[in-house]
């Protein structure tokens, strides 16, 4: 298994640090153009709320992303400084209670474009899944690929 990681101070300027580590993993790791766009949406609103709701902007704490590339798979993880929060208690966005609020979409969105969302560490830390569609019998997979 493939890893990569960085660590990036909490200032939203750096979501642009983000889009750029995701940009290099599709060229890297030759992620599909119809999954890439979901990683890119799902990962950068992840990494937008450890900055905002989880380091509250602090400057001074960091936000870490790793991505491990497994042979079908590949997995972003997310992890803050803050206190955490309780995922399990969340507002429907979709609510009609809810849908003139500014905000609170962000999680919802993030849950519809990952295959899988896994939170932990009080909410500190979320573990966002994207399956790779397998390669044509004719062509080595990305894990083939990588493993070269």
């Amino acid at each position: 298994m493939k890893q990569v990681k960085i660590q990036i101070p909490s200032l939203v300027e750096n979501i642009r640090v983000v889009e750029s580590f995701i940009d290099n993993s599709k060229d890297t790791f030759q992620i599909e153009d119809d999954i890439y766009g979901n990683i890119m949406v799902a990962v950068t609103e992840a990494v937008n709320n450890a900055i905002r709701h989880g380091n509250k902007f602090d400057k001074d704490k960091n936000v870490y992303l790793s991505l491990y590339v497994e042979p079908q798979q590949l997995k972003f993880e997310i992890e803050d400084e803050g206190t955490g929060f309780n995922y399990d208690n969340l507002d429907d966005p979709t609510a009609p209670e809810n849908l003139e609020n500014p905000g609170g979409r962000g999680i919802f969105l993030i849950r519809h474009l990952a295959d899988e969302v896994e939170f932990s560490k009080e909410g500190r830390r979320v573990l966002l899944t994207f399956q790779l569609a397998p390669a044509p019998a004719d062509e080595p997979s990305t894990a083939d690929q990588i493993a070269a």
